[in-house]
């Protein structure tokens, strides 16, 4: 469950607490993923303080070799809902003045799924990889190398020197800084 009804912890003291278990499916990044954990509730002065530890797998594609594989994330949630309506008026309150403040709807149903959203989002590697060793692809041939190895040159000419190479090598030039026998 991602939305809550939260009618009676507005009308309840400032300080009041309430717990409650996540477990819903929360799109994040274009796909459905379950998403399980525990939030805590507290009603403030003016809003309701959602603060949590949520836990998820979500589908990656490994940033070395490009394979997907599934990668657990832990969410930790703080963020603060602002009430829409006054809980015993049914009258309309103004709304912070922070851009992109989260809200509790008319109905005062308390919906988390966008702040996990935003949350996992930001939880999720920048250069996610399947395996800490992964071997990556090869640059020449594009294999796996986690998964077979290729006959391919460890090191490749640069093109603007390959004229220059192919001189040397027809003239069985040595490459490179060797020294000499003889001073």
């Amino acid at each position: 469950m991602v939305r809550v009804n939260v009618a009676q912890l507005l009308k309840s003291p400032i300080g009041t607490v309430r717990v409650y278990d996540v477990s819903d499916n929360v799109d994040i990044g274009g796909s459905d993923y379950l998403v399980e954990g525990e939030v805590t509730l507290m009603r403030t002065n003016r809003s309701v303080l959602v603060e949590g530890e949520l836990y998820t797998d979500i589908e990656l594609s490994c940033s070395r070799c490009l394979s997907p594989f599934g990668c657990p994330i832990t969410i930790n949630i703080e963020e603060e809902y602002f009430p829409t309506t006054d809980i015993l008026t049914g009258s309309l309150l103004p709304l912070p003045g922070e851009p992109g403040s989260f809200t509790i709807d008319e109905l005062n149903i308390l919906d988390l799924s966008e702040a996990i959203r935003q949350y996992a989002l930001l939880t999720i590697p920048m250069k996610p990889l399947c395996r800490q060793d992964c071997a990556g692809l090869c640059p020449v041939c594009g294999s796996n190398l986690n998964h077979m190895s290729c006959n391919c040159p460890s090191e490749s000419i640069d093109p603007r020197w390959a004229g220059l190479y192919k001189l040397v090598v027809s003239n069985n030039q040595p490459l490179g800084n060797e020294e000499k026998g003889t001073k």
